[in-house]
C-alpha cells in the first residue's frame, strides 16, 4: 500500500515538467508587449499654431492718443500704403470747403471712427494733415517732390494754399528749407499759384541760376509775370553791378611827390580791373570777389594818398553793391 502512494506521487511529479527559460521568454515578452500597449502610447498630434498678428501700420504723430482741443481722434483716414492716421473730423471740416472731397460724413456722425481710404501716400498724407493741424513736419525731412505733391492736393480737399502757404506757416517754413537744393522748382512752384511771398522768399536762391537753361516747359510753368521778374532780378543786378564799378577812386590833392598826372596811375589801373569785373559781372558776384581783383591794385601804388584812395573806393563799392536788390 505504501508502495502505490509512492509512486502515484512519482507519476503526477512527473506529469508537471519544470517551467523552462523558453517560458519565461513567453512570459517578458507578453509583459512587455502590454506595458508598451499601455505606457508608450502614441499622444495625439499637438494643434497648429495661431495665425500670426496682422501688423498695422500706425502714423507717429497722428495715432489713436492724439488730442486735439482735448479731443480723441473721430476719423481713421487710410493712405494707399496702408497706413492709418487717426484724425478729428472737426479739425478736417474746419479747413476744407468741401468737406475734405466730400469724403466726411456729414456731422453729427452715427458710425464710429468711420475709416476713409485715401488715394495719397503716407509721406504726402503726412504733409498735408501737418498742414491742416498747422504745426511742423521738417523733422521727418520730407522730399521736395512729396512736399510738391502735397501741395498740389490742397485744392483738391478743398484747402486754400494761399492761407496754407502764408509766411511763417509751418508749410511755408518747410518749402522754403528746400530753397537752396531746389530753388528754381521752387520758384516755379510758387508762380505757379501765384504765391508772392514764397515765389520772393525763394529768388536769392537764384541769382547762381543759369538763365539759358530754362527749358519750355519749365518757363511755360513759371509764366511771363514771374519769368520776366526772374530775368529783371538778373539783369538788373547785373546793370547795377557795371554802374557801381565805373567811378575810379577819386583824386586826392596834389603833392610833390603825386600831382595829377602821376594819379592816372591808378585811374588806369582801375579802369582795367573793373573792366574784368564787368566782362564777367554775375548777380551772383560775391563781395570777396570783387576785393580780390581790386585789392591788388595796392601793390602798384607808391603814394600813400592813392592807396587811400583805393582802399576808401572799394569800401564805397562793397557797400553799394551790398544795397542792390537781391529779390524780384
Amino acid at each position: 500500500m505504501h508502495q502505490a502512494v509512492c509512486a502515484e506521487r512519482a507519476v503526477a511529479q512527473l506529469a508537471t515538467p519544470p517551467a523552462s527559460p523558453a517560458s519565461y521568454r513567453i512570459i517578458l515578452s507578453r509583459l512587455t508587449r502590454h506595458q508598451l500597449s499601455s505606457e508608450d502610447t502614441p499622444s495625439p498630434p499637438p494643434p497648429p499654431p495661431p495665425p500670426p498678428p496682422t501688423l498695422v501700420s500706425v502714423s507717429t504723430t497722428f495715432h489713436p492718443a492724439t488730442q486735439h482741443n482735448t479731443l480723441l481722434p473721430d476719423t481713421i483716414l487710410i493712405s494707399a500704403d496702408s497706413v492709418f492716421f487717426y484724425v478729428h473730423s472737426h479739425a478736417l471740416l474746419a479747413a476744407s470747403t468741401n468737406a475734405f472731397h466730400a469724403l466726411l460724413p456729414a456731422p453729427p456722425c452715427k458710425h464710429a471712427d468711420p475709416i476713409i481710404p485715401l488715394d495719397d501716400s503716407s509721406p504726402v498724407l503726412n504733409i498735408l494733415l501737418h498742414a491742416i493741424y498747422d504745426i511742423s513736419c521738417t523733422h521727418y525731412m520730407p522730399s521736395f517732390s512729396d512736399i510738391a505733391a502735397a501741395v498740389a492736393r490742397l485744392s483738391f480737399y478743398g484747402i486754400d494754399s494761399t492761407s496754407a502757404l502764408a509766411p511763417a506757416t509751418p508749410l511755408f517754413e518747410l518749402l522754403l528749407s528746400q530753397a537752396p537744393l531746389y530753388p528754381i522748382d521752387l520758384y516755379t512752384l510758387a508762380a505757379s499759384l501765384d504765391l508772392y511771398d514764397l515765389a520772393v522768399a525763394a529768388s536769392p536762391h537764384l541769382l547762381s541760376f543759369s538763365l539759358s537753361s530754362l527749358t519750355d516747359e519749365m518757363a511755360a510753368a513759371i509764366g511771363p509775370i514771374y519769368l520776366k521778374r526772374l530775368f529783371f532780378l538778373h539783369f538788373g543786378r547785373t546793370d547795377a553791378l557795371k554802374r557801381i564799378l565805373l567811378p575810379p577812386p577819386h583824386p586826392h590833392p596834389p603833392t610833390d611827390a603825386c600831382d595829377f598826372s602821376d594819379q592816372k596811375t591808378l585811374t588806369r589801373a582801375w579802369a582795367l580791373a573793373s573792366a574784368y569785373l564787368a566782362w564777367d559781372a554775375r548777380p551772383d558776384l560775391s563781395i570777396g570777389s570783387i576785393e580780390a581783383a581790386l585789392r591788388p591794385l595796392e601793390g602798384r601804388l607808391n603814394c600813400p594818398d592813392c592807396k587811400q584812395a583805393l582802399r576808401d573806393r572799394i569800401k564805397d563799392l562793397v557797400v553799394e553793391w551790398s544795397i542792390v536788390r537781391r529779390t524780384i
